[in-house]
């Protein structure tokens, strides 16, 4: 008995010493995550921008081809690239000034919604100029965008399928 009772104490503290080791390597390994997490790349304003830029430009030729689907898509990922500026460049300034496109972007979204063209090329161009002054406010003036006039994506058929 006092021997099957050693044996049990030896497993017992055996194991207690393998989960330290266990815990120690995946906090290690939790640790060097982190690390790298630091040095990930992380999207600049100037990509995101790019990036509402192509989505401003789709925008527009579906309302136009009253692709109203496309275009609260379109409208959606404007949207979600201003909250990926929100949350990835959070440290710029500029990054304060994105507000001022809100009321803009709703009016644009009601626009689909009412799937009425002459509502969207107005509050379409309302976005726009918003987009400007944006860029004013944040002293990058000389980033002017503009309603398209020749389609980008000769790849892209913005009319609706049903």
């Amino acid at each position: 008995m006092k021997s099957l009772l050693l044996v049990l104490s030896l497993l017992l503290l055996i194991s207690c010493g393998q989960q330290h080791d266990v815990a120690s390597g995946l906090q290690a390994k939790a640790d060097s995550l982190q690390q790298k997490t630091v040095h990930s790349y992380k999207p600049g304003l100037g990509e995101f921008m790019l990036g509402i830029q192509v989505h401003h430009a789709k925008l527009w030729y579906a309302g136009q081809a009253q692709n109203w689907k496309l275009a609260q898509f379109e409208i959606e990922e404007i949207k979600e690239a201003l909250n990926d500026i929100r949350e990835f460049n959070a440290e710029r300034p500029e990054v304060k000034s994105i507000s001022m496109l809100e009321p803009f972007i709703g009016s644009v979204e009601a626009s689909i919604k009412e799937e009425s063209t002459t509502k969207f090329i107005t509050q379409f161009g309302l976005l726009t100029n918003t987009c400007n002054n944006c860029h004013i406010t944040t002293h990058h003036e000389f980033n002017v965008i503009k309603i398209p006039t020749m389609p980008s994506f000769p790849n892209q058929d913005f009319s609706v399928h049903r």
